[in-house]
């Protein structure tokens, strides 16, 4: 019998709402900033876009991040539209108009009530820049990067917060890769600057974004362990987050049982890069927290597709969205941070024809079922189920769990949340939920995410094959059983005493 043990005293950590960021790179052209869309306000701001993404809570946004921060000129994007320069990205061999740039993204955060988060260009960029951007949008004195700030039409600093050194620099596909001792080297003196121009500013570095050695470059292999050492050692005074990029990336043929071991290898890193940052702060004796962000996760298949193709987004997708969403849970009290890409479409809302409604992709709908029914405290959950085993990049996952669970507490709402993903591709689960003290009472509501099958997706002519039902379910005393579907997602909300 499938069951889920709940003890309410039994609390991993708080969890921090940074982990439902956004991220948004030249997605921002069209996405975002449209001035010519009929949707678009006065600052050329898409306000449908803007609704959806309302709906989605983000407490911040990542900008200009990914490849694009690696040769990204901070000063060609701001001051007067007109003047300025148009910039060859090389990252996506595509020109960027610069129209959208500093001031801009802070605008729309405004708008939307998001902190913003800006990435620094530690590719072709120096710590000078880096260090002038802060100057800029953070500074109070009379330096002539806060006078052309003024003159820019803002007199009060924007206070940002978090500031990335860089993106995913341990890649060879990034302009500026950087070995471990050249980027140990440049967070450092880059930190060191950024710090002086603000001292109150959060520092990310750019840790780990190459997990197995790379099938594009055959003569490259991955140096994680070596690069987060170095980088600590030298720099875990200056570095408040350590940024990891996971993308699920299962080849495009790939059995459905190896998209959902995808689960298994994500908590497995995020256990171990746990265990490194604890112990290098113990050797070195850091006094200050160092967490974990997340700043790029999503699911990518291999080979990629390019952005002219039909990028299909199905019910696995959503499934492996969750499947993150339930590890940043799980490992809260070290994940305080990340940043939801969607791929290829604005955090899951994909952009259509101008003419047509906006259309809601499945990750979507999983992204918006967390976050909005995620509670403050994460707790320990025991719980069995029948297995699977598949390998994953070439590793193997004996006796993975078929359901893949989490719970959160609101204590305020007296309120236990419980998520359930089930990665059978057929077969229902029925499970026992019990609380190891206290009761359930009045009903639960219960939201599950799921389509026909697993290949069903939106489309525009069934732009609702996937989304979310929900219903309500009577519960008391301190157990009740729930018929769970197959690949679903499922968040039950549970009154509790």
């Amino acid at each position: 019998m499938n069951q889920i043990k709940i003890d309410l005293e039994r609390i991993i950590s708080d969890i921090d709402r940074n982990i439902f960021g956004g991220y948004l790179e030249n997605l921002a052209y069209g996405g975002i900033y449209y001035p010519t869309h009929p949707k678009a306000d006065k600052d050329g701001l898409r306000t449908d876009v803007m609704a959806e993404l309302q709906r989605m809570k983000l407490p911040n946004m990542r900008f200009p991040g990914g490849n694009l921060a690696s040769g990204y000129r901070w000063m060609d994007a701001v001051g007067p539209v007109e003047s300025r320069p148009a910039q060859h990205d090389l990252a996506w061999n595509s020109i960027v108009s610069n129209h959208f740039g500093t001031n801009e993204f802070i605008g729309f955060c405004r708008k939307m009530n998001i902190q913003p988060y800006f990435c620094a260009n530690c590719g072709d960029g120096d710590m000078r820049e880096a260090a002038d951007w802060v100057e800029y949008c953070n500074g109070t004195g009379d330096s002539s990067l806060v006078k052309l700030r003024r003159r820019h039409g803002f007199d009060e600093p924007h206070r940002i917060k978090y500031w990335g050194i860089g993106n995913e620099v341990d890649g060879p596909w990034q302009i500026g890769y950087k070995t471990p001792q050249e980027y140990a080297r440049s967070v450092t003196e880059f930190g060191k600057v950024m710090k002086r121009v603000d001292p109150d500013i959060k520092l990310v570095a750019a840790a780990v974004s190459l997990w197995e050695d790379h099938p594009a470059f055959h003569d490259y292999k991955t140096e994680w362990v070596e690069r987060t050492q170095l980088m600590l050692e030298q720099a875990g005074n200056l570095i408040d987050y350590m940024a990891l990029h996971r993308y699920a990336h299962p080849n495009i043929n790939d059995p459905f049982e190896t998209y959902m071991a995808f689960g298994a290898s994500f908590n497995e890193r995020l256990t171990a890069y746990e265990g490194m940052i604890n112990s290098v702060r113990l050797e070195k004796k850091i006094k200050h927290d160092i967490s974990i962000a997340v700043d790029e996760w999503g699911l990518s298949r291999l080979p990629h597709v390019s952005r002219t193709e039909k990028m299909i987004v199905n019910v696995v997708d959503a499934m492996v969205t969750a499947q993150h969403l339930n590890a940043f849970i799980r490992h809260a009290r070290s994940v305080r941070m990340a940043n939801f890409t969607g791929m290829l479409t604005s955090m899951g809302v994909r952009l259509i024809r101008m003419d047509k409604p906006l259309l809601l992709d499945p990750n979507f709908y999983s992204f918006l079922l967390y976050s909005r029914t995620c509670g403050q405290m994460a707790l320990e959950v025991f719980w069995s189920s029948d297995t699977f085993s598949a390998n994953y990049l070439g590793r193997d996952y004996p006796g993975i769990r078929t359901l893949d669970v989490t719970a959160t507490l609101d204590t305020a709402l007296k309120q236990v949340v419980v998520y359930v993903v089930n990665q059978s591709k057929e077969k229902p689960m029925e499970t026992t939920i019990t609380l190891a003290a206290g009761q359930f009472t009045g009903k639960a509501q219960v939201s599950v995410l799921n389509g026909p099958d697993i290949k069903s997706e939106n489309t525009e002519e069934k732009p609702n094959e996937v989304n979310i039902k929900t219903a309500d379910l009577e519960i008391s005393g301190n157990s009740f059983t729930f018929l769970f579907e197959p690949h679903s997602i499922t968040a039950l909300v549970c009154g509790v005493s």
